[in-house]
């Protein structure tokens, strides 16, 4: 038979304030249920009143969970303690009780969690989930040996994910370092002799809506979310493979990238270009891709638009953007560091998908094998 049990049994709130006004990071939790640096202002804020949030401390917040269907929850994780705001719930779960913090976090990861808390939340503006209704929700309980193999498989995710994080973020360092040192070694060179403007359009309408994209500010080709009814695609611009397409309104937030997989359509408003061929042996486009990631590329777009009223950086402004250019050799080096942190972060994300993903699965497979 299953067994199930009220949070308020095996929770104890740990209040601890911040009395000592220690110089802790203060942050916030989002939808995804994982923490952030606040974004609140603290000019003049009493810190000594906010809460210390220590490993394997819950942080509950049941204000708008109505509105948003989400049941704000985290399981800080951090060796570093941090500081919340008081006006969230903060405790710990007593495994004597036969319960895993980490099953706990899990169960409260599913979408059937959001949904319930949705449905029980308070009928007023904000449609608050309060503490005493959180506090009476009950979770069914696998056996101890049950929850760790779901906790076990939830671990080993959330480690890949954090190995590669921290694999790529370097990696990514290494690669703006060296194309800062090249800046100093060779001339800065227009790149308006080695690119060429494309606008090669659907006009047959091979393609449709389902090899419609956009890009997105971290320079990906992604599925678009623009209204496509009634839409006339012959007229969008097909971007090949090794082509160039960014948003002029919008490349200063980061959009622009390189597509290294199939042909794909776009907006008619973005702007696509490529490396010429006889170019090839004096640039490479993957590694003009990288000076294009660099946040100072992207600043300087903003200052050399054109003043209209989007601020749009034309193909002639692209023309004028001075890179420096080392031998094919050295530029093949940074790409493979480059590519080699592409995938690991690749890697962290399917990691995380898979966490939020599967683990709510395996959830419901053994609160169902207990019943």
């Amino acid at each position: 038979m299953e067994s199930r049990i009220k949070i308020g049994e095996v929770i104890t709130i740990f209040d601890k304030k911040n009395s000592e006004h220690h110089d802790y990071p203060v942050i916030g939790i989002n939808r995804d249920k994982s923490f952030m640096p606040t974004v609140a202002n603290l000019d003049g804020v009493d810190l000594s009143k906010y809460k210390i949030v220590t490993k394997g401390t819950f942080v509950f917040s049941g204000m708008q969970t109505g509105r948003d269907v989400c049941i704000r929850i985290g399981l800080y994780d951090d060796e570093e303690p941090a500081l919340i705001s008081p006006a969230y719930t903060t405790f710990v779960v007593d495994e004597k009780k036969g319960i895993l913090p980490e099953y706990f976090f899990m169960f409260f990861n599913r979408d059937e969690s959001d949904r319930y808390g949705w449905f029980i939340s308070d009928s007023s503006v904000r449609s608050n989930l309060d503490l005493p209704r959180f506090l009476d929700i009950e979770i069914p309980l696998p056996s101890i040996d049950e929850q760790r193999k779901v906790v076990n498989a939830w671990r080993a995710l959330r480690e890949i994910k954090f190995q590669n994080e921290k694999k790529a973020e370097p990696l990514m360092q290494v690669c703006q370092s060296f194309i800062q040192e090249l800046k100093h070694k060779y001339p800065l060179q227009e790149i308006g002799p080695f690119i060429e403007e494309c606008d090669e359009r659907n006009a047959s309408s091979s393609f449709n809506e389902s090899n419609l994209r956009g890009v997105t500010s971290e320079g990906i080709f992604d599925f678009s979310k623009a209204k496509t009814q009634g839409i006339d695609f012959s007229k969008y611009k097909i971007v090949q493979k090794n082509n160039f397409a960014y948003n002029p309104s919008r490349i200063n937030l980061g959009s622009i990238a390189i597509n290294n997989e199939e042909s794909y359509i776009i907006s008619p408003m973005y702007i696509v270009f490529k490396v010429k061929n006889e170019s090839s042996s004096i640039i490479l486009p993957d590694f003009l891709n990288i000076y294009f990631r660099r946040k100072e590329f992207l600043r300087s777009t903003l200052f050399y638009a054109s003043g209209s009223v989007r601020d749009t950086f034309s193909f002639k402004e692209m023309q004028r953007v001075r890179v420096p250019l080392p031998p094919i050799d050295i530029q093949q080096a940074i790409i493979n560091i480059y590519n080699c942190a592409k995938e690991a972060k690749q890697i962290a994300a399917e990691a995380d998908r898979l966490s939020r993903d599967v683990c709510p699965m395996l959830i419901q497979h053994v609160i169902n094998q207990a019943l």
